[in-house]
């Protein structure tokens, strides 16, 4: 069992996700997950992120090598979208951004993937951008 599954007890929430990206993908949801460097439990480097995103956990979505996430050394998207809502306070957040950039929506940690609250957001949103 991996270091970060022990530790995070936000990781069944990969599953959820997966079932998101797989739901979604084909009406226009794309999903990227960011690893971070900022809150001492997640993986040190890529292949270790791909180690337990894509093997531990079977997700097939895209995931980006551990950046910061937060303060002054986020990356330049989590810079923005601190900007537009707030800097996530832990890993597993959740930011709904429509195809202009925008920051529509942003979830904690604690709302499930497969919430309510998060999968009407998401079907508010793609039948807006589907719509003729």
């Amino acid at each position: 069992m991996s270091h970060y599954i022990r530790h995070c007890r936000f990781a069944p929430q990969f599953k959820e996700l997966e079932a998101l990206h797989e739901k979604h993908k084909d009406r226009g949801l794309v999903l990227i997950g960011f690893a971070s460097k900022d809150f001492h439990q997640e993986a040190k480097n890529g292949d270790e992120a791909a180690q337990i995103c894509y093997i531990n956990h079977g997700i097939k979505f895209t995931i980006l090598a551990p950046s910061s996430v937060k303060g002054r050394d986020a990356n330049p998207v989590f810079k923005e979208l601190a900007r537009q809502t707030s800097a996530p306070s832990w890993n597993f957040n959740k930011y709904l951004v429509n195809p202009q950039g925008k920051v529509v929506e942003h979830f904690g940690s604690l709302t499930s993937p497969d919430s309510k609250q998060l999968t009407n957001a998401i079907d508010e949103r793609l039948s807006q951008t589907n719509t003729p």
